[in-house]
């Protein structure tokens, strides 16, 4: 289950903490560490501009980091963070789930990792149109798409681990 504590509790942690807690958000640890060592935010919306710039200065091999945190589109996710964004994957059709797998491994084979889109409020059609639409990609242009979606779901992330924060500010 994913912390939530705050702008304040997160601006109060540790280091260590507040990394460990940052990488239930995105597994790259340069991300973690970048958006922790920029402590303390005076906003929720500060902080998700932080964690833009970090992501947007992240390595390619810290992006690959960064997926392989998450689960491919259509499995079962072992995360919370993954099942909630995923929840509209879970009354897919097992067809629907079939041609997700499918896409998933040609997707996989065409870029080398795995299929990244910000899930949230989209069912598995629609993830699947999605994926195939992508297929047509060049890889330059997917990795583009694919660290905008890893923003996406980190500015996510970050704004449910922060939510009390959020309500106490209004």
């Amino acid at each position: 289950m994913v912390e939530v504590l705050g702008l304040d509790g997160f601006n109060a942690l540790s280091r260590e903490r507040a990394e460990h807690l940052l990488r239930t958000c995105c597994s790259s640890r340069a991300w973690a560490r970048k958006v922790s060592a920029g402590r303390p935010y005076g906003s929720v919306e500060e902080l998700c501009l932080a964690a833009d710039d970090a992501l947007a200065a992240l390595s390619e091999s810290d992006v690959d980091e960064a997926l392989a945190g998450h689960p491919r589109i259509g499995d079962r996710p072992a995360d919370e963070s993954s099942r909630l964004e995923q929840s509209g994957v879970a009354s897919a059709d097992e067809r629907t789930l079939a041609a997700l797998a499918e896409a998933n491994r040609v997707y996989e084979e065409r870029f080398g990792h795995v299929y990244l889109v910000c899930a949230t409020g989209k069912g598995g059609n629609e993830l699947l149109t999605i994926l195939r639409d992508r297929l047509g990609n060049e890889p330059a242009e997917e990795r583009r798409v694919v660290r905008s979606e890893l923003g996406k779901i980190n500015r996510i992330r970050l704004e449910r681990l922060l939510r009390e924060a959020e309500r106490d500010d209004q």
